[in-house]
């Protein structure tokens, strides 16, 4: 963040920067390329693009990589870069070093890197300074995804050419030449991303929630908790900070109000500070209601809404105040809000049965407050949960409380199957609830247990608070072969129907 001394100059330089438009940087000098990635393998085919002189070399360290990244990395090489295999051990000296985000900043490849680099950034980085205009970027521990879809095609929707790029899409430098005049970029942008930006300065920056994840990437909570942050750190007075309902996004909000920043902080339990300028909340009908600049945009009923629970009325908030600020109109904000779909692996609805268990799979909610944010949408005492997979390690004292309260049984497996099934278990005695609780080897496995305790009208679950690595190659193969099996479920129930008539 800039000291009070600096933050004139800084202002001056985003100004600047955003002013100029696209292909800002004058020359890049020597460049390093840390690690075998997407991002890297962009920032790498824009950087062989810039016209003669911009570059004068382009080295790659490889890293650990599989055979694709370094068939990619041959690839390259043939193209005149430098690549560096067998060591993380990094010489010589470099203008500007990009890093791939698989790369750990606590590790020594990082920290090597670093050392050798004038600078050492992020992809997302590089591709604000080269197209700096018009960045809505948003980041959180949960929630990107849905907030960063919604938020572009509310603007598509009202006539503003906008774009997702970052953590979905293509890479924001991979769109840089060919992006359109006046096009937002709507960038999902992890921890991994931002804890190596410097000058990132997006005209509309949304923090959905900071909760405990990938401590083994950044080290601590708090370093994690500062790569989110550092999201805000060039914003200026007329920019917009938009800022979730948790109490690390609340004392985050002071902090920026106190440099004279725009603060929207969302609120689900009705207005919060009638006082403020902006601000975003629920409400007494029910209706999305944000107010920017003093001026009250009260739009549809998130009950009117597809998407499902309270985690996804505070993304719908948000992504309207972006998209407000943005440019769109009321109308077509409702229209785009009540047309929204949910999206693949996050509390998508799978189908019925006859008996009326209903199917969801939220093979995306891969950390327990995900999952904690997918119980919430359903009716308590109705849910079959299965949860498992790979064991992240998280302390699962109140995620077993959870349970019993808004589940009817909890099925455990995978890796960590036998510590969530003991966890609740554990649970149930100290507090005498009326959860049960099974365990299965395995997903499928979980799945057919399901059936046997799933009674008419109860929702069958799939939210494993776990990554899938234990069994399968990441959340989308798992959630797919869930859906699988609930359509090959419901495929023999329609069945038997059709036998008995």
């Amino acid at each position: 963040m800039a000291s009070d001394s600096e933050g004139g100059l800084v202002r001056e330089g985003v100004d600047a920067a955003r002013g100029a438009g696209a292909g800002t940087t004058q020359g890049f000098g020597d460049v390093l390329l840390v690690g075998m990635g997407a991002s890297t393998g962009a920032a790498a085919e824009y950087l062989l693009g810039c016209a003669e002189g911009q570059v004068r070399s382009l080295t790659l360290y490889l890293g650990k990589a599989g055979e694709a990244a370094r068939e990619r990395a041959r690839g390259l090489a043939g193209r005149g870069v430098r690549v560096v295999e067998g060591t993380e051990d990094v010489e010589g000296h470099y203008d500007l070093g990009v890093v791939s985000p698989g790369v750990p900043q606590i590790g020594g490849f990082y920290a090597s890197a670093r050392a050798a680099c004038d600078e050492l950034v992020s992809e997302p980085e590089l591709a604000w300074r080269e197209s700096p205009r018009d960045w809505v970027a948003i980041t959180g521990t949960n929630g990107k995804t849905t907030t960063t879809t919604l938020t572009a095609e509310l603007l598509r929707g009202a006539g503003v050419p906008a774009r997702t790029v970052g953590n979905i899409g293509l890479p924001p430098i991979a769109c840089v030449r060919d992006r359109a005049r006046g096009e937002v970029f709507v960038a999902e942008l992890s921890s991994f991303q931002l804890a190596s930006t410097s000058r990132i300065a997006p005209r509309v920056a949304a923090l959905l929630n900071v909760t405990p994840d990938h401590v083994e990437w950044h080290g601590t909570l708090d370093a994690y908790a500062q790569a989110k942050a550092r999201l805000f750190d060039n914003m200026g007075p007329g920019d917009l900070c938009v800022l979730g309902d948790d109490e690390a996004c609340r004392s985050l909000a002071g902090v920026l109000r106190a440099r004279g920043l725009r603060v929207c902080v969302v609120s689900l339990g009705g207005e919060p500070e009638p006082c403020r300028a902006d601000a975003a909340w629920l409400d007494g009908d029910g209706r999305l209601t944000v107010r920017l600049g003093g001026r009250d945009h009260v739009l549809c009923r998130f009950g009117d809404m597809l998407l499902k629970g309270p985690h996804n009325a505070q993304n719908s908030l948000v992504a309207a105040a972006c998209a407000l600020e943005m440019g769109a109109d009321d109308a077509s904000v409702e229209r785009g809000l009540l047309a929204f779909q949910p999206l693949e692996h996050r509390i998508e609805p799978c189908g019925t049965d006859a008996r009326g268990v209903s199917f969801y799979d939220d093979s995306k909610g891969t950390n327990v407050d995900a999952t904690d944010h997918a119980l919430d949408a359903f009716e308590a005492g109705r849910v079959v949960l299965l949860v498992g997979g790979h064991d992240k390690g998280t302390d699962l004292t109140a995620f077993a409380e959870h349970c019993l309260r808004a589940c009817r049984a909890v099925v455990a497996y995978g890796q960590a199957g036998p510590r969530f099934a003991r966890a609740v278990r554990d649970a149930d005695e100290r507090l005498s609830g009326a959860c049960a609780v099974l365990e299965a080897p395995h997903m499928l496995d979980a799945c057919e247990a399901s059936l046997g305790v799933a009674r008419p009208g109860d929702v069958v679950l799939l939210s494993p608070a776990c990554s899938s690595f234990d069994e399968f190659s990441g959340y989308v193969e798992r959630g797919e072969i869930f859906k699988d099996w609930v359509a090959r479920t419901l495929g023999a129930d329609a069945a038997r129907g059709a036998d008995v008539r």
